[in-house]
Formats: C-alpha cells, sequence, structure tokens
C-alpha cells in the first residue's frame, strides 16, 4: 500500500484522491477551502486545510514520508509551480503535476515534476479521436509523436486473424494487447483470431494511427 498527497482539490484532485483511497491506499489531502476539505474529509484518509505554497506547513504534514505527490491546482499557475518546488525540495520521491497550457507543463517538468498530465488537453484529445472514427474507444498520448489508441474490432476484423491483418505492416502499429470483455491477453499471437466486441490495445505513431483510424 502506497501513501499519496494530493495538493489541490479540483474535480482533478478530488476525482485522484477518492480514487486512490477507494483502491486501498492512504491518502491526505490538501486545499486552502474549509468547505472543500469537509466535503472530502470522509473519502480519503486524511484532509487538511492548508496553504499549498506554506513550506513550512507542508514540512509539519510529513510530506517527506509520502510515495508520491499529485499538485491539482488548477487556476493559479504561480502556486501550482511554487508548490510543485516545494514538494520536490521536500523529497516526495515520485511529482505527478497538472498542467493548464503546454508552456505551464514544460516549466513543472523542469523543476522537478516526474510526470505532467493535461486533463482537458488529454480529454478533448480522446473526445476527437472518437468523434472521427466511432471504433476508436480511447487515445493516450505518449509523446508529440506516438500514442496508444483502444481499437474496437470492425466488421472487417471480426474472423480474421492478427497474421491475416498484418496491421504492423499494413500501417506500421503493433498489436499490444486485445481485450475481450474482462479478460486481457497482453502477448497476442499471429494466429489469434478476432471475435465481435474484441478491443485491440495498438501502440504506433500518430501519423500511423491516423491511418488506421480511417479504416477501422
Amino acid at each position: 500500500m502506497k501513501q499519496f498527497v494530493v495538493i489541490g482539490l479540483g474535480r482533478f484532485g478530488s476525482s485522484v484522491a477518492k480514487t486512490l483511497y477507494q483502491t486501498g491506499h492512504e491518502v491526505l489531502a490538501i486545499d486552502g477551502d474549509r468547505e472543500v476539505i469537509e466535503d472530502i474529509m470522509d473519502s480519503v484518509t486524511h484532509a487538511v486545510q492548508a496553504d499549498a505554497t506554506d513550506e513550512q506547513a507542508l514540512r509539519a504534514l510529513g510530506l517527506r514520508n509520502f510515495d508520491v505527490a499529485v499538485v491539482g491546482i488548477g487556476g493559479d499557475i504561480q502556486a501550482s509551480i511554487l508548490c510543485t518546488l516545494i514538494v520536490r525540495e521536500l523529497g516526495v520521491p515520485f511529482i505527478v503535476a497538472k498542467a493548464q497550457t503546454e508552456l505551464h507543463g514544460k516549466v513543472l517538468s523542469r523543476i522537478g515534476a516526474d510526470r505532467v498530465v493535461h486533463p482537458e488537453r488529454d480529454m478533448g484529445l480522446r473526445v476527437a479521436h472518437n468523434l472521427v472514427s466511432p471504433n476508436i474507444l480511447d487515445y493516450i498520448e505518449l509523446s508529440p509523436d506516438y500514442s496508444i489508441a483502444e481499437v474496437a474490432a470492425g466488421k472487417g476484423m471480426v474472423g480474421k486473424t492478427l497474421r491475416q491483418l498484418d496491421i504492423r505492416a499494413k500501417y506500421g502499429c503493433n498489436v499490444m494487447a486485445i481485450k475481450r470483455g474482462e479478460n486481457i491477453n497482453i502477448s497476442p499471437l499471429a494466429d489469434d483470431r478476432l471475435r465481435e466486441q474484441d478491443i485491440l490495445v495498438v501502440i504506433g505513431s500518430n501519423e500511423d494511427l491516423r491511418r488506421l483510424e480511417e479504416e477501422a
């Protein structure tokens, strides 16, 4: 069981904190708003009202003992950056920080965030890909050039093996896994045959995935 501290309890931070707690981890939730703390108190291990930019206050809460810090501060970019700096200096091993813009994300990475997330941008990306191709169920950007997509097996794929589809040769993408109901095959073989409602987990360059989307 890991110990997480989530700082900034907007929609993103609250969702992360509650989900981590529900999955059995210890979660300390921190926000400057008393009402927010009262609302989340029963959904995390501990909830504390504190200024996220006050180094002494964060130090007193023992942040150095936590495995992961999630900086979910939204609208105040300056507070987000300062809080990330403080958490890094306090020695938290792994820091996840929410970014409002690309520039904000670059700054967070340079000052010590191990992972930067862009919730609004990422959700917009997923919705856009789903609208373009209904067979694209999910889309995760790994870098500016490469992504992972979950592709529902279309009519033209059902009944065929991966060897017959030859996705790697045709599109330059690799099939990482096949999801079938509650089961997932993380090492599919060339002779595995696709069924209706199967989902392919595919990795490739954004350009190659785009070509696959158009024909899926």
